[in-house]
């Protein structure tokens, strides 16, 4: 699979402008078109309307959800007109309430979506959504980039977090075209089970499924010598000096469809590379 179409959405415009660049960039080496969706949020109601439709109820906060996708709307535009890139914008006033449906609808129709981080200063709640409502309504890859990331994701050494799930070989079938155009795939376990499909040769299997692809990997077993997985796995990252990690996204909830659980949100907390995560 090639990623042919590119998604990636934007509340604020300043905030998003490592993920549009990524976007860009990402677009341009994969002759991608690239789709951005400009969203004006109503933290009030469960409806969406469409940016300039009537609003007939809370109407101040509606204007003001407008407003904010118009403008958004316009400085995209205005950053992208230069591109020598295949693209689109559109902007839409959803209630927060209806962003799994929004966003969700977006995104199954394209082959990756690029974000941001959904934490840290300056993101309301909003962002996550957005990067859950892709993964699990739109059930398409979601690529998390950090702050200041300037690359288009070619990705010389990338690390696999291999745990045998579902949401990880997901993950890695996804992230396949770059995984052959990295120069080391390295598959790395942690604490790999006594008993199991792969108890003799953990990330064996993979490997020779990735070695049919022409990929070049490698399994690195590592001990839980820390706290949590996360943090294993984040040293790991930095001490091999990779490039993007890919794994698969894990969620829970009572009270929603979906929300990342803390082991996936640790992860785009800290990583200082893209995140490349399917579910």
């Amino acid at each position: 699979m090639a990623y042919k179409t590119l998604l990636t959405i934007v509340t604020d415009p300043k905030a998003a402008a490592t993920q549009i660049d990524t976007a860009v960039a990402v677009a341009r080496r994969r002759d991608a078109h690239l789709d951005v969706l400009c969203l004006g949020v109503d933290r009030t109601q469960t409806g969406y309307y469409y940016a300039g439709a009537t609003a007939f109820v809370q109407q101040e906060t509606m204007d003001r959800a407008q407003d904010d996708a118009r403008n958004a709307e316009a400085a995209v535009r205005a950053r992208l007109e230069a591109e020598d890139i295949r693209w689109g914008v559109d902007a839409v006033v959803s209630q927060i309430g209806a962003m799994a449906t929004v966003v969700g609808q977006r995104a199954r129709f394209a082959d990756l979506v690029v974000m941001g981080r959904p934490y840290g200063e300056g993101r309301g709640p909003e962002i996550e959504a957005a990067v859950e409502a892709a993964l699990f309504e739109g059930q398409v890859p979601v690529a998390i980039v950090p702050d200041g990331y300037n690359g288009d994701m070619p990705a010389k050494r990338v690390v696999i977090a291999w745990n045998q799930s579902h949401e990880a070989m997901r993950a890695v079938r996804a992230a396949l075209p770059v995984l052959k155009s990295a120069d080391l795939v390295d598959i790395t376990v942690i604490d790999p089970p006594a008993h199991g499909p792969e108890r003799s040769d953990p990330g064996g299997q993979l490997s020779q499924m990735l070695s049919r692809h022409g990929v070049h990997a490698e399994v690195s077993v590592l001990a839980k010598t820390m706290p949590r997985v996360s943090d294993v796995l984040n040293r790991h990252i930095s001490d091999s000096d990779a490039d993007a990690v890919v794994m698969g996204a894990y969620g829970h909830s009572r009270f929603r469809e979906a929300i990342l659980g803390g082991a996936t949100r640790h992860m785009l907390e800290m990583a200082e590379v893209p995140v490349i995560m399917a579910h």
